[in-house]
């Protein structure tokens, strides 16, 4: 949805978030979020797709 307004997005964009998805803030050793992040630009993905496929990973595993 496109607006004229830039704040008026943000606030949009804002909201759908809060409503769609769940955050989580996570704290690392020093030097793991740049580990990370090369890890996920090989595999051509963001750093956030990286780290939900590892997640889902280790869920499904456990669900076995």
């Amino acid at each position: 949805m496109a607006y004229k307004d830039k704040a008026k997005t943000i606030s949009y964009n804002n909201d759908y978030n809060k409503g769609a998805y769940d955050r989580i803030n996570l704290m690392l050793k020093k030097g793991k979020k740049e580990l990370i992040q090369q890890r996920a630009t090989e595999n051509g993905e963001s750093v956030n797709a990286f780290i939900n496929r590892a997640i889902d990973l280790l869920l499904s595993q456990n669900e076995e």
